[in-house]
């Protein structure tokens, strides 16, 4: 479960530096992956935005893939989608 504080706090991380690697770092207890926002299906809503990204829950409940969830109880971690400018 991810908390509400605790994804603020991964904001807030992210806006210090967004690289999965690094938000590992900070938080060892959670999964990150990386992408760009295009690449995330518009069924699944953000978890929160900050400058320059939104913030989607991942599920590893399953034990096999990680999987977008919109439910915050099931979340083991975040992907951090880049957002793109639209030109």
């Amino acid at each position: 479960m991810i908390s509400p504080l605790q994804l603020v706090q991964v904001g807030e991380a992210t806006l210090l530096d967004a690289r999965a690697a690094s938000l590992r770092q900070r938080f060892p207890g959670l999964h990150f992956t990386e992408c760009s926002e295009d690449d995330v299906s518009p069924r699944y809503h953000p978890a929160l935005s900050v400058e320059g990204y939104d913030l989607f829950l991942i599920s590893g409940t399953s034990g096999h893939c990680l999987a977008l969830t919109n439910d915050a109880t099931n979340a083991t971690g975040i992907l951090v989608a880049a957002k793109v400018d639209a030109e």
